[in-house]
């Protein structure tokens, strides 16, 4: 990526929109919206102080909403180019309140609440579309309970819950532990400022409210008016400070997950949703157990799936190698829902194929190995570019060139096209590259010829 943003025959135009495509291959007419980040790229030097002293505090999209980030932001550490950008939505001073806090703070002067939306128009030979993938929603199957039980996650927001730059700084703190310790937290600043008012009461009758509401439950001091108000403060303390003890000791106990499972195909090899293999989940559930199983040498991993697809070079070993030193286990069969069990721990309910029984089993923590699917914004993106798609949404390509698309001088890679896994990825855009500078380079001599 660095040598990306170096290169001087690279323009890298990020955080910006196609609005329109125009021409043939050779010769396209493409208009970009490049949009205001209110921050200006050529002076942000990247420092993050401004990031730090904005008191705006939002979910976090890139850590799928597991953390939070503030209203000016990166996406995400060590991105191309070094520089941040203002939500519009959340910005204090962009929505008309009072704020500032970012251009006070910045150094730079790089702080621009005035930027607007720009157009840029742009003349090229030939486009590549590397528009990426969504993964399937898993809500939509509603046996695994997703969103109803908190400790079934997919694998991607696994995957931010084991990245050091992640919400947990790559402990496997289960999501229901991270909710009840969010509570403690909001409840004991609610306690804080009770205490506050409750204690104005102990000083001014020099007395420990405990003392005293033994004495008010009783019947004395009915009459007292003030009293009152302190029985009344006292009681809605209580009220806060009681569960606060509850739920600080269960928190004690707190540890990070230990039993995994990892559920593959939701959404994949499934005719309700898409009946094809999405060619990489396999093993990347086995790479997040390998890694989970180096955060945890406890930690033990059951992978279910209907089989394990292997199928690149080294693969089948890096799965065996897996089950021999990461305490991974690998059980052929689907399974058929999962339950809400004590503690929050999620219990797996599965038909063993090889022994043709049905098992159910309790673990800490379920992942979901989530299909590949079409990105959302492929629809908008095909009709701006007078592309097709296939019957599942992807980029339609030539049998014959499976990186050209319906349309000449506009080529795809990666899963914009298809499901696949990085190395077909790398080597696919490779080839798009190829025919891209093979369409640009003919357009070029055709433009010689003409001026000729």
């Amino acid at each position: 990526m660095l040598d990306v943003g170096r290169h001087p025959n690279i323009d890298l135009l990020a955080y910006s929109e196609i609005e329109k495509v125009e021409g043939e291959a050779g010769n396209f007419k493409i208009t970009v919206r490049r949009k205001a980040r209110y921050v200006e790229e050529d002076k942000c030097t990247g420092c993050g102080a401004c990031k730090e002293k904005c008191p705006t505090i939002v979910p976090d999209a890139f850590n799928e909403g597991l953390g939070e980030r503030k209203a000016i932001y990166s996406w995400f550490a060590q991105g191309i180019p070094s520089t941040h950008t203002i939500d519009s939505n959340y910005c204090r001073q962009l929505q008309g309140k009072k704020c500032g806090v970012c251009a006070k703070t910045c150094q730079a002067g790089a702080i621009n609440f005035e930027q607007k939306d720009r157009i840029v128009e742009l003349t090229v030979g030939a486009i590549i579309v590397a528009a990426g993938y969504d993964v399937f929603d898993p809500v939509k199957i509603p046996e695994y309970r997703y969103k109803k039980i908190p400790n079934v996650v997919t694998a991607i927001e696994f995957e931010r819950l084991l990245s050091a730059s992640g919400p947990t700084a790559g402990h496997l703190d289960r999501p229901s532990d991270r909710a009840i310790e969010a509570e403690i937290e909001a409840l004991e600043k609610k306690a804080a400022k009770s205490q506050k008012l409750v204690a104005k009461f102990e000083e001014q009758f020099n007395q420990s409210s405990a003392d005293f509401y033994a004495k008010f439950q009783k019947g004395e001091y009915k009459d007292d008016e003030e009293r009152n108000k302190w029985a009344e403060k006292y009681k809605e303390h209580l009220t806060i400070v009681e569960p606060l003890e509850v739920m600080k000791k269960k928190a004690e106990g707190f540890t990070a997950a230990k039993r995994l499972a990892f559920i593959q195909c939701v959404g994949s090899r499934d005719f309700r949703f898409y009946p094809f293999c999405s060619g990489y989940c396999c093993m990347h559930s086995i790479k997040e157990a390998i890694i989970a199983h180096e955060h945890g040498p406890d930690t033990t991993s059951t992978i279910f799936g209907m089989d394990i697809r292997a199928i690149g070079k080294g693969f089948e070993e890096y799965k065996i190698r897996g089950g021999n030193h990461s305490n991974i286990s690998y059980v052929r069969g689907r399974v058929a829902e999962i339950q809400d069990g004590p503690e929050n721990n999620p219990i797996v309910v599965y038909e063993d194929t090889k022994e043709r029984m049905v098992k159910s089993q309790e673990f800490d923590m379920v992942i979901l190995a989530t299909a590949c699917a079409p990105t959302k914004g492929i629809y908008e993106l095909a009709d701006k570019l007078g592309i097709e798609l296939d019957a599942y949404d992807f980029i339609k390509t030539s049998p014959l060139s499976p990186v050209d698309t319906s349309k000449p001088g506009i080529f795809v890679c990666g899963c914009a096209g298809a499901p696949m896994d990085v190395p077909e990825s790398v080597a696919q855009a490779s080839s798009a590259a190829e025919r891209a500078a093979e369409v640009a380079f003919e357009g070029d001599v055709r433009k010689e010829k003409a001026v000729a």
